[in-house]
């Protein structure tokens, strides 16, 4: 689905490869590339099967469902309406405002799709029909950060400069509306200071923050050998996921290098789409919103756990683990929430929180610590006086040696010339006076 535009600073986009409305009934052919009817909602939920168990989720919704946690999602916007989400989206900023013109409204596609995997609830009886995402209680604060591809204003805002910071505007704007975790479903090739300062500052908040480590990786590698790394997976401190394939395998265009930390589906994954209708595709974007479900299941379990310790965990319950434990396609493997949950039981009970002494707030990591520093001055030293100096006092301390002990024998020749003979006694003389 992706398509590049022409961008001086980088082409901010979504990490799907392909997307596709379908109808259930041919799930089993080739993807149907002509608009099709909305699937029935039982169907949807069958097709899912597959993932579910991949994650072990039946399981780990008996130990937490999310309830209580905000998952951001960073992307193009979320339908609010559509029945698998009613009442689980709250509205955030739209950071691409002005980009369309006016009067065109945002499609919502690749945000639903997102939000459906990671929050969807279902409907019906029970919520057994529809799209069930991986932490169904969690809430979703759509930020919009993106459009579509095939919106008006898409190529404006891939080359307008006002755009360039909106990913991170829209960290800093979901930290401070609430948000546990954030998605980012997107990707781009160059990173800015402005990103790493609001990653910075999520991470000091106690924030999640899951990207998705690009769709370049069946393309022709670098130097290096490796795909290109994509931001704002790339970024220490985020989690970038790379997708698999139905065997679990890394996904053919799922970039292969050493930022990837773990691993997820992302191969004909089923979701939501705007209007009530349901989607089918491939890509990183889909692995991503898979995990950051699972950041929130272990969220809601452990409020106050660190994100650092929050990815320990998500890494020590991975499956599938490559040979010698670490490859640069699939991290430390296919993410399982049930496994994941159990390694954040055993480390929250060995878990302190550090206060800083600046109280709760803490210090703004995006501003630099303590006062201000001066340049470092650079000594250049002259070996060649180091030497001569060097030898000159090896020569005066040898002078001051041979000194010293002329002195000594000296003194003690002196000393030997003033001792007198004993007096001796005058026998006419009385012993006393």
């Amino acid at each position: 689905m992706t398509r590049r535009a022409p961008r001086a600073l980088g082409t901010l986009r979504n990490a799907v490869t392909r997307v596709v409305p379908v109808v259930l009934a041919v799930l089993a052919v080739p993807a149907v590339l002509a608009p099709a009817p909305a699937a029935r909602a039982d169907d949807v939920r069958d097709s899912q099967r597959e993932v579910l168990r991949t994650l072990d989720l039946p399981a780990a919704w008996r130990i937490s469902e999310g309830r209580g946690v905000t998952v951001a999602v960073l992307d193009s916007g979320v339908d609010r309406d559509h029945r698998d989400l009613t009442g689980s989206v709250i509205e955030g900023k739209d950071f691409t405002a002005g980009a369309n013109p006016p009067g065109v409204s945002p499609l919502r596609l690749h945000g639903t799709y997102m939000a459906s995997l990671i929050a969807g609830h279902g409907h019906g009886p029970g919520g057994a029909d529809g799209v069930i995402g991986v932490a169904p209680r969690a809430k979703v604060l759509s930020v919009r950060v993106i459009l579509e591809d095939e919106e008006p204003g898409f190529r404006e805002f891939n080359t307008a400069e006002r755009y360039e910071n909106v990913v991170a505007r829209g960290i800093r704007h979901a930290v401070d509306h609430g948000a546990d975790v954030i998605n980012m479903s997107i990707s781009k090739e160059l990173a800015t200071r402005e990103e790493r300062s609001a990653i910075r500052y999520a991470i000091s908040k106690g924030v999640v923050l899951v990207a998705a480590a690009g769709n370049e990786g069946a393309e022709e590698p670098d130097s290096s050998g490796y795909a290109p790394y994509s931001y704002p997976a790339a970024f220490p401190g985020v989690v970038s996921v790379a997708a698999t394939d139905r065997g679990l395998r890394r996904a053919s265009f799922s970039n292969r290098n050493p930022s990837v930390l773990v691993a997820a589906p992302g191969v004909d994954i089923l979701g939501a789409g705007p209007g009530d209708e349901y989607w089918v595709g491939r890509g990183t974007s889909q692995a991503t919103a898979l995990v950051s479900g699972v950041a929130a299941l272990i969220k809601a379990r452990y409020p106050r756990m660190s994100p650092v310790l929050v990815v320990q965990a998500i890494t020590a319950g991975a499956t599938r683990r490559p040979t010698g434990g670490y490859d640069t396609g699939t991290g430390f493997g296919v993410v399982n929430a049930t496994r994941a949950l159990a390694a954040a039981a055993r480390i929250s009970r060995h878990t302190l929180t550090a206060e800083g002494a600046r109280g709760a707030g803490g210090h703004d990591p995006a501003r630099p610590l303590g006062l201000a520093v001066e340049p470092v001055r650079v000594v250049h030293r002259d070996r060649d006086r180091i030497t001569l100096y060097g030898g000159v006092a090896v020569a005066a301390g040898f002078g001051a040696v041979v000194s010293l002990t002329a002195l000594a024998v000296f003194v003690g020749r002196t000393r030997s010339s003033e001792i007198f003979d004993e007096p001796v006694p005058d026998p006419l003389r009385a012993p006393w006076p």
